[in-house]
């Protein structure tokens, strides 16, 4: 694994535990050249998720893209980077396990709604405003009123 810092190839592992319910391993790692520590995480290799858009193209399912998005929705919330990860790991584990390899985004997108109004309301609608793509108030407002 190279050093994100200085890019050298070689590193030792500090410290290594089970996370994502035992999904994947996450280790601490150091640099044997700057002594630089970083984070990575070991995950079984599987079979590629593709997400279909709404205009018919297609995309590997990228959870650090998705980390990205859910991080904006709840900036400024109570809500740790392990909520969203658990969250995410939640998604994939039930994609996963019904066996699909392939999902409209539509409905990854409504999978992540269920999941955020059970977490936080905030995050929910700013999350919804993007992926809804709301035009107008009254669009906001409907969305305000299936969560109150």
């Amino acid at each position: 694994m190279r050093c994100p810092s200085c890019g050298y190839p070689e590193s030792k592992v500090v410290d290594s535990r089970s996370a994502d319910e035992g999904a994947s391993i996450r280790r601490r790692r150091e640099c044997l050249e700057c002594g630089h520590r970083f984070t990575t995480y070991e995950r079984l290799a599987e079979n590629p998720i593709l997400v279909t858009k709404t205009d018919g193209s297609s995309e590997v399912f990228n959870r650090e893209k998705l980390m990205r998005g859910l991080l904006i929705a709840c900036a400024k919330r109570p809500i740790t980077p392990e909520k969203i990860d658990n969250l995410i790991a939640s998604i994939e584990t039930e994609l996963r396990s019904s066996q699909r390899t392939e999902i409209k985004s539509k409905d990854l997108g409504d999978m992540v709604l269920a999941r955020l109004a059970n977490l936080d309301d905030v995050a929910y609608i700013r999350f919804a405003s993007v992926y809804k793509d709301f035009q107008s108030i009254e669009e906001f407002s409907q969305a305000l009123s299936e969560i109150g």
